[in-house]
């Protein structure tokens, strides 16, 4: 996912919002917390978006701690078996958790920030060949693999994988789809 301007997946990450403890009181500002508080004071949680987030955390006005869809309950699940965690269900916006991940990097440390790329790659390198083979074994069963039992399966399939995923899932099942077309083709030309 790119950083870029323009990007709707990079709009949707920024979007998400993280929990940040201010450090000072920040007058006329208590519309961000969505309450009907005129301020925000000291030690106060607000969520906040990360495009926001950035300024409020740069300017050294609050903290914030990992978010939950990054923290070690999700580590260790992934730790242990990457491709059980449905990536979709732990943040909203169409599931982008890899970009989710990328936008809470840039505000992190070093040190954190090798650790929180670590996970996404190691994640993503554990569910790839997985999300691979089912889009290869949905795209052999044909137009009979949209629809009854096995549908079903790659439907709830999908659904738990992250908006990166669901893109490769659906880029490997066309590329399947082309080449059996293009197998059949050449099977029916030399008979």
């Amino acid at each position: 996912m790119d950083n870029d301007y323009f990007s709707i997946d990079a709009i949707l990450a920024e979007n998400q919002k993280i929990q940040c403890t201010f450090k000072v009181d920040v007058p006329d500002m208590g519309h961000l917390g969505g309450g009907s508080d005129r301020d925000i004071k000291s030690l106060s949680k607000v969520p906040i978006p990360i495009w926001l987030a950035y300024i409020i955390l740069y300017s050294d006005w609050a903290d914030f701690a990992i978010p939950a869809p990054f923290g070690p309950r999700v580590r260790n699940a992934l730790k242990a078996e990457p491709r059980s965690v449905k990536l979709s269900a732990l943040v909203g916006a169409g599931g982008l958790w890899y970009g989710f991940g990328k936008m809470i990097m840039d505000i992190l440390s070093d040190e954190q920030a090798d650790q929180m790329s670590d996970v996404l790659a190691k994640t993503f390198r554990g569910r790839l060949l997985e999300i691979i083979d089912q889009a290869q074994h949905f795209a052999a069963l044909g137009p009979s693999g949209s629809g009854g039992p096995s549908g079903d399966t790659a439907q709830s399939f999908r659904e738990g994988l992250d908006g990166t995923e669901r893109e490769l899932f659906a880029l490997a099942q066309e590329s399947t789809r082309r080449s059996k077309r293009w197998y059949e083709g050449n099977d029916r030309t030399r008979r």
